[in-house]
């Protein structure tokens, strides 16, 4: 497959839900390979209740490509913004591999309701602006980064490894 020019394609990770482990990390691995030998630019990774961490997945996809990039599905409830820069980071520095990021404000209501997160619905936008702020930043700030929000705060924060600038991640955002 070809791509028409600044268009980039991407595939989708199988869903974990009823695979035992060691088929599905194969599978993974296959649909990263012929994703990638297809000619797409990523692969989105989803994230919910119910499978595997994203972020696990997207080392399995990292170590079975040569240049695939994992579009990684974030959903602020699941972790610290500090704790997502520094997977980016650290992953970049492993691999030196670049990563999409997939940046969710709502998900399944069961989800949620699970997690204890009655954040409404604008609320849960207004999140993950600061929430992808913090990420950003850090991401991009050798000398660490102070900021302060309705839903997020830090304070003299420094993440380390530095990324580099060629490995920034693009960031999506979906929106009903």
């Amino acid at each position: 497959m070809t791509s028409a020019p600044g268009i980039e394609v991407f595939s989708t990770c199988p869903p974990s839900a009823g695979v035992p482990g060691d088929v599905y990390r194969g599978r993974v691995a296959d649909v990263a390979r012929w994703s990638e030998e297809a000619g797409c630019r990523g692969i989105l990774v989803y994230s919910d209740n119910s499978l595997v961490d994203p972020w696990l997945l997207s080392a399995i996809i990292i170590q079975h490509t040569r240049a695939l990039a994992p579009l990684v599905a974030i959903q602020p409830v699941y972790m610290h913004p500090y704790w997502v820069a520094k997977q980016i980071a650290s992953l970049g520095h492993l691999y030196g591999r670049k990563l999409y990021l997939n940046m969710v404000a709502g998900g399944f209501k069961n989800d949620l309701e699970a997690l204890n997160d009655t954040t409404p619905h604008d609320g849960r936008y207004a999140r993950l602006v600061e929430y992808t702020t913090i990420i950003t930043r850090l991401l991009a700030s050798p000398g660490g980064i102070t900021f302060e929000g309705a839903y997020h705060t830090v304070r003299n924060l420094k993440l380390v490894p530095l990324l580099p600038p060629v490995l920034q991640p693009t960031v999506f955002v979906s929106g009903s």
